[in-house]
């Protein structure tokens, strides 16, 4: 069983290699929320994030005969690195099986750390299937991400550290993917504190979990789809579920616009980057999913940082034009010399700056002679935007906001 004692044996067995990340005051957010916020940095851990605690901890403690024989794990990619990272600390073999989607930046982080990646299935939990498979072909010890009580101990020092730090504490928020995190965080947390409050957060996309503590039993999902990929876990298991129903006091939800606005949140305001299973927790508290009958002081745990620049762009491109920071029009002109021109002018006078321009004339719903002009400007605001589309009214070029 995963206790106290087991939780602080595993945060000596981490200390030289594990770094005790910030906790630190959140101004913004708090002033948003109405609550004193602390974010415990997770993101800025020696892999990228948390996974490294677990990880590091259960290699740690198998026999030296168990260590030479090397490590499997499956992952979508945090648990990976810190598998890999661990392993490399030992100087033994590893080898990570890893959803066939799992983002480059995951894949390549294994890899520098000396993993061995193996791509398999359409999820973690196809990967884990094939991963449990290998094990047993290949006799290496099979790395649980989540459902091992050494790996929850590992986690768990988080909750040791955050409560080192600020010791009067009333409420934790923590992401859940398979629960290992919140289990060994709750554990440590309410056994220091029997008052402190646990609330889990689950993307609405890998809601097992979620419906499994609301209905008291284990459900299952069909599929899951979530932009936050390192919670993106389909099946309960039964193991973190008995502890998260024994400790956790309320789980909730959050979908993947929510999860969108609370990483561009992150970046622009606290000014550190943050994947979706990171930022669920500051999502739930920007969009108002946890409800506090009085002010608290809140510690919310930030999981990692190792997004895909790709999606990271998208969420970035998204956000701007949401915040009608940036705007996409197509303008139908007639294709002549010196209209694309003037379109060019009006648009320099109302201060709408090109970032990006695209000449279709060929486009079968046009009309012969016309063209569609693709265009991407920045603004300053919705009132900046009602002025160009006003003053392209008025010069009549006929034009949609994409």
């Amino acid at each position: 069983m995963i206790s106290l004692e087991l939780i602080k044996k595993a945060q000596q067995n981490i200390s030289k290699v594990v770094t005790k990340t910030p906790f630190a005051y959140a101004p913004i957010l708090s002033q948003m929320v109405g609550n004193e916020i602390y974010l415990k940095k997770e993101n800025l851990q020696l892999t990228g994030a948390f996974k490294l605690r677990g990880a590091f901890n259960k290699i740690a403690t198998l026999s030296e005969n168990d260590r030479k024989k090397g490590v499997i794990a499956a992952s979508a990619g945090n648990h990976a690195q810190g598998v890999a990272y661990s392993a490399s600390y030992f100087d033994i073999p590893s080898t990570i099986v890893m959803p066939e989607a799992t983002p480059m930046t995951k894949v390549s982080g294994v890899k520098s750390y000396g993993g061995e990646v193996v791509l398999a299935g359409n999820n973690y939990d196809e990967a884990y299937e094939y991963a449990i498979e290998l094990a047993k072909k290949t006799n290496k010890t099979f790395i649980h991400p989540f459902a091992d009580y050494e790996v929850m101990a590992g986690q768990g020092s988080i909750a040791l550290e955050m409560l080192e730090e600020k010791p009067d504490l009333e409420v934790i928020i923590v992401p859940i993917g398979g629960g290992g995190l919140i289990s060994g965080i709750a554990v440590a947390a309410k056994t220091i504190n029997p008052n402190i409050k646990i609330i889990g957060v689950t993307a609405s996309g890998a809601p097992a979990m979620y419906n499994s503590y609301k209905s008291g039993t284990i459900q299952d999902s069909v599929s899951v789809k979530t932009i936050a990929d390192g919670i993106a876990v389909r099946d309960t298991n039964k193991l973190t579920f008995d502890i998260i129903k024994r400790y956790v006091d309320d789980i909730v939800l959050v979908d993947d616009e929510e999860i969108a606005n609370a990483i561009l949140y992150l970046m622009e305001k606290q000014k550190i980057v943050v994947e979706g299973a990171g930022a669920v927790g500051v999502a739930a508290l920007m969009h108002h999913k946890i409800k506090f009958t009085s002010a608290k002081k809140v510690g919310v745990v930030v999981s990692g940082g190792n997004i895909d620049v790709t999606m990271l762009n998208l969420i970035i491109e998204k956000g701007l034009i949401k915040s009608y920071r940036k705007m996409k029009l197509i303008v139908t002109l007639i294709d002549k010399p010196g209209s694309l021109m003037k379109l060019t002018e009006i648009l320099s006078k109302v201060r709408a700056n090109i970032v990006s321009i695209g000449y279709d004339r060929t486009d079968v719903n046009l009309a012969f002679g016309d063209a569609n002009v693709s265009i991407a400007v920045e603004t300053k605001g919705l009132e900046h935007q009602e002025e160009i589309k006003k003053a392209l009214f008025k010069n009549g070029f006929r034009f949609v906001v994409e």
